[in-house]
């Protein structure tokens, strides 16, 4: 929930002693607080400030790290974890949330922080030490503490107009707890300073016309030979959007490909919804302040790249920036802009596709009843090759950003966030604008807060992956480890690599309908080693699964069920269950369904066993002919009536070659979640549902 304590523990900004503190070190022209400041500072929170030695023999205390930092991409965060020695440690010693915690000071409040920092080793230490020493829990100190500090961070935000200064970072380290005071901090340190400019709002409720153009112009169609402008004509013919709807920016030319052309912007009939611009980048800038000036367009899509990606064009493009953001005062808030290096947006509803990737190349079947999901993508090459490997990830809308001159990547999301037909965006990103990851933290918690998943990749993980990054889209990428714990904090899946964003995004499209009542999980398989191998998928780094209890109701109906198929003198009767190669189709999905009727579980991975010589797996049967996928008693049959009644969540493994790429396809088309691996498919699950208890806590505490 969101800190609604917005007051300082000294009062308002104007009066604080906090303020005051500030004040004096500035009028000595220091950005940083001394000794005797940071003792009155602390005792505004409840810290006592003490540089002396602990007494001699005294056995040592637990050694803790409380700061806020204002950070580039998400303002002021606050953490806590462990102090001393044991603070400079690589945190990639420790497993996810045991040496630290972190949350954005805007979307956190005293109890949500105390719980995430009951998963860090610190605390662990502390409940211990209180154990042993027959203390109670420190947990009201650490509440306390927690709410104090995220006071002083709503009160100098970068964003709170009414704050004379800035906090930077105030960094606790090491503080003790202490039988006194709440806290005795032994080191510490305090910067600040004024506050930046900010951009203004773009108005995103333009993007409706971004993505429902109801007309398009597109500057740089060749008359003669097939260019980018070209082919992105091409398809959007191909995609079904009218030519009559269409305008070429063109001199000299009345047609192009049954197209009509307009000599120039200031020519056109009408204010376009959606203007294309696919020129070489120098000339760009030009343009720009043309399409500003004549009020031609309410959307603008940025096609050409290098536009600040290189050292020669960083300042011209910054400056480009400016001006685009200037527009915005105007009084309609002037045309956004997406990109620049941008691959464009294909809109199933809008009719359209501006990709510069002929259709032959990349074909866009519909497969699901109805498309229910977005991929927001820096890169337009992440989003073609997902989705040519991937194609039952079938989003309704994907937009390339490129560059970010004008709409971020908070921008976007904040807008789907709202759209009720959305139900999954996938996110990747490469770095964000100032104070833009805050924008998109708020956004991934209200698109939660509206029953709406977010699965996120974000590369520049290391110091190369951070310059590619630099070189590609001109971001600046943060550290992994802040960007991991925030936007989770704020309910989205983060993905480690690019097969986890592709496990979590399906899986989360597949499930979404479905009720998640709890973490127990059924697992049936007829090979053995694919049971025990989901048996042994369960956990992730901070979140477990367990092996649901069978009811003895289900024990019963198993047995049934195993007896009527003569395989009873060869299984044992439990969770996970190998039901042996000899089980069929009717046998795994009979069994599925018996384990979904038990209370004690909430989730079921069904091995599917392709290659067993009793289930109905292939094309075409040469030895068994109509033993296929077309018998009314194959798994392609069977098994999209019981994911449809069921309201708990089931996925199918289909682990096998290319032979079984056909059986795979039509249960994935009919609605199954299917994965081709048990390992893969049982982590997807888990993550899944981990986010998913995560989701409905935030939707509690609203």
């Amino acid at each position: 929930m969101q800190n609604q304590s917005m007051s300082s523990p000294g009062g308002n900004a104007e009066d604080s002693g906090v303020t005051a503190i500030f004040r004096n070190a500035a009028s000595e022209g220091r950005n940083a607080l001394n000794d005797s400041e940071l003792g009155a500072l602390l005792s505004s929170l409840g810290i006592a400030f003490d540089q002396g030695a602990l007494p001699a023999g005294k056995s040592p205390a637990v050694e803790l790290r409380f700061s806020l930092n204002n950070t580039r991409e998400f303002g002021i965060v606050i953490s806590a974890g462990l102090g001393g020695l044991d603070a400079e440690l690589d945190e990639r010693n420790f497993r996810k949330d045991r040496a630290s915690v972190y949350a954005a000071a805007e979307l956190t409040d005293p109890e949500d922080f105390l719980c995430l920092f009951r998963r860090t080793l610190a605390y662990q230490k502390l409940a211990a030490t209180a154990a042993r020493d027959a203390e109670p829990l420190p947990d009201e100190k650490l509440k306390a503490c927690f709410e104090r500090m995220l006071a002083l961070a709503g009160e100098y935000a970068p964003r709170n107009s009414a704050a004379p200064f800035v906090l930077g970072t105030l960094d606790v380290n090491p503080a003790r707890l202490g039988p006194a005071a709440s806290f005795n901090a032994h080191a510490a340190r305090c910067e600040f300073g004024a506050a930046a400019a900010r951009r203004l709002s773009r108005p995103i409720h333009k993007i409706d016309k971004l993505i429902h153009p109801a007309s398009i112009g597109i500057i740089g169609v060749s008359a003669s030979s097939m260019n980018f402008g070209r082919i992105i004509l091409r398809n959007l013919f191909g995609s079904g959007y009218s030519k009559d709807r269409i305008t070429i920016i063109r001199p000299g030319e009345q047609e192009i490909d049954g197209v009509k052309c307009a000599e120039s912007l200031k020519t056109l009939e009408h204010k376009l919804d959606l203007l294309i611009v696919a020129i070489a980048a120098d000339a760009v800038y030009g343009l720009v302040d043309e399409i500003i000036e004549t009020g031609a367009a309410e959307s603008v899509m940025l096609i050409p790249g290098s536009l600040g990606e290189t050292k020669k064009s960083r300042e011209p493009a910054a400056a480009l920036a400016l001006r685009i953001n200037a527009a915005h005062g105007k009084e309609d808030g002037g045309p956004i802009f997406l990109g620049a290096n941008c691959l464009g947006v294909v809109s199933h509803p809008g009719s359209y596709d501006s990709w510069f990737i002929p259709l032959e190349r990349l074909p866009k079947p519909q497969k699901k009843p109805e498309r229910n999901s977005v991929m927001l993508s820096q890169s337009g090459a992440f989003m073609i090759t997902r989705l040519s490997q991937n194609p039952w990830l079938d989003p309704r809308y994907m937009l390339a950003l490129g560059n970010q001159t004008d709409l971020t990547h908070g921008d976007m999301l904040g807008y789907f966030a709202g759209r009720p037909e959305i139900e999954t965006i996938g996110v990747y990103i490469e770095g964000f604008k100032d104070l833009d990851g805050l924008d998109f933290a708020k956004a991934v918690r209200r698109a939660v807060r509206n029953g709406k998943q977010v699965v996120v990749y974000k590369s520049g993980k290391t110091v190369p992956g951070i310059a590619g990054v630099m070189g590609h889209t001109a971001s600046i990428a943060g550290g992994p480890v802040l960007f991991e714990s925030v936007v989770r904090q704020a309910g989205a899946m983060v993905a480690e690599d690019f097969n986890t964003f592709d496990d979590l995004f399906y899986i989360a499209g597949a499930l979404h309908r479905k009720e998640i009542r709890g973490k127990r999980l059924g697992a049936i398989s007829g090979a053995g080693f694919e049971a025990v191998g989901m048996a042994d998928s369960i956990e992730s780094e901070n979140f477990s699964m367990e092996m649901g209890e069978l009811e003895a109701g289900t024990v019963k109906r198993v047995a049934e069920i195993l007896a009527a198929k003569r395989l009873d003198a060869l299984v044992e009767i439990r969770n996970p269950i190998d039901i042996n190669p000899g089980a069929d189709d009717e046998a795994h999905l009979q069994i599925t369904e018996a384990f979904l009727q038990d209370p004690n579980i909430d989730a079921v991975v069904v091995g599917l066993d392709p290659t067993a010589p009793s289930v109905r797996a292939l094309q075409e049967s040469k030895l068994r002919p109509g033993f296929d996928l077309k018998d009314p008693n194959s798994t392609v049959q069977l098994m999209p009536p019981i994911v449809e009644r069921n309201a708990k969540p089931i996925v199918g493994v289909v682990d096998g070659g290319h032979l079984y790429d056909a059986m795979s396809g039509l249960l994935m088309d009919r609605g199954v979640c299917v994965f081709r691996n048990s390992g893969r498919g049982t982590r997807a699950l888990v993550r899944y549902i981990e986010a998913r208890l995560h989701a409905d806590a935030i939707r509690k505490r609203r």
